[in-house]
């Protein structure tokens, strides 16, 4: 079985159009929905704090390919078009251009390497 990668990213929205933003997720477009599903990207959560800062997480089993399927699909390019004027200081595509951030501590990954520290200590 492939371990899924985790992918966390933060975003700005400007927040004079956070209310703009949100309703426009609420729902997104059908269609959208399914090429995100399509590109391999599931369990995806989008979470917005104070002041308009936005983070969001998602898992997948390739994210090179992820990435390379929503870039070239039309209806994401739609999508992006439209979605880009919400967020400050950014250059391209949210979806392709988002800040990255670095996983420090995954719980079922510590619990599984201190069950096999203990095993192999036997």
């Amino acid at each position: 079985m492939t371990t899924p990668t985790r992918i966390c990213f933060q975003l700005q929205v400007a927040p004079e159009l956070l209310d703009e933003y949100i309703a426009r997720h609420t729902p997104v477009w059908p269609e959208m929905l399914a090429e995100i599903a399509a590109s391999g990207r599931r369990n995806y959560s989008l979470y917005l704090a104070a002041g308009g800062r936005l983070i969001g997480y998602y898992e997948t089993d390739d994210d090179a390919a992820a990435q390379a399927y929503l870039a070239g699909s039309a209806v994401a390019a739609r999508w992006e078009a439209e979605m880009g004027r919400f967020f400050v200081g950014l250059d391209g595509r949210p979806d392709q251009a988002a800040t990255p951030l670095t996983e420090i501590f995954h719980l079922e990954d510590q619990l599984a390497a201190s069950i096999n520290d203990e095993s192999d200590a036997s």
